[in-house]
């Protein structure tokens, strides 16, 4: 992989985990087009998804460290409760990434048609959470988190948005759009961090034996990084004005593409 093919798939990534148009779809998509195995190196993979992360704190740095300060004066306040809605929606996620990684990451690397089904099937979220209207309530519900838990753990599927399906379903619920992106992008920090965490403690965070250049990692690291920092700030304020269907087209043509594609390739 060349250093403009890791910024671009580096950038691909930073763009897509907040955007709801999937990122591990689109990455599948960007790796077939460049003719490189970007999903499947899994050093590189861990890298832009580490550096996402990182991009989530710098934006929302007052919300987590406005969490953490409440959640040291150890009682139970707003903060804690707000926590407690984290680690139950963390649940599902869990389950799938304890007893079913393997099997889900069979599902990488196989073409393009199911990329593209699944994102006729974020389509279709966006679509029904933009058109819609139920009772809006004033606070996520631990019910509601454990929900919203679910829908990321079914979108460890590539072309299955994360942030597509858990802020559609969380609207889907009745929660007020702005606290449903919030919480979207707060969850999903620990999960990306555990799996880094334990692939380095496998010893798969390496380039031993791989084509890799170490170049290559920290350019796609660094603009996953930037443009990470910038989808996140602009996924916010795009949710506040409920402007999802515009993602729900784009997805939709992009879905027909790719089945298209990979049908008469």
């Amino acid at each position: 992989m060349s250093i403009i093919e890791a910024i671009i798939l580096g950038i691909v990534q930073g763009l897509t985990e907040f955007l709801p148009v999937s990122s591990s779809g689109h990455l599948e998509i960007g790796s077939e087009i460049l003719g490189v195995a970007g999903e499947e190196n899994l050093t590189f993979t861990i890298a832009v998804h580490a550096a996402t992360v990182l991009s989530t704190i710098t934006i929302l740095h007052k919300d987590i460290f406005n969490l953490l300060k409440g959640l040291f004066k150890f009682k139970l306040n707003e903060e804690t409760l707000y926590l407690l809605k984290i680690g139950i929606s963390l649940i599902p996620i869990m389950i799938v990434g304890l007893f079913f990684k393997d099997y889900v990451e069979g599902f990488f690397g196989n073409g393009l048609l199911m990329v593209g089904c699944m994102l006729l099937l974020t389509a279709l979220l966006l679509s029904f959470s933009y058109y819609a209207k139920p009772r809006q309530k004033e606070n996520l519900s631990f019910k509601d988190a454990f929900i919203i838990g679910v829908s990321q753990a079914l979108a460890v599927l590539p072309g299955l948005s994360r942030s597509g399906t858990t802020i559609a379903t969380g609207l889907l619920l009745g929660n007020k759009k702005e606290t449903v992106a919030k919480f979207s992008f707060l969850m999903v920090i620990i999960p990306i961090l555990g799996e880094a965490f334990l692939d380095l403690i496998k010893g798969d965070f390496t380039n031993t034996g791989s084509d890799l250049p170490t170049i290559s990692l920290i350019s796609g690291f660094l603009a996953a990084y930037i443009a990470g920092c910038l989808a996140c700030k602009w996924m916010i304020n795009i949710v506040k004005k409920g402007k999802l269907i515009y993602f729900a087209y784009y997805c939709a043509v992009v879905g027909f593409i790719a089945i298209i594609y990979s049908l008469t390739k």
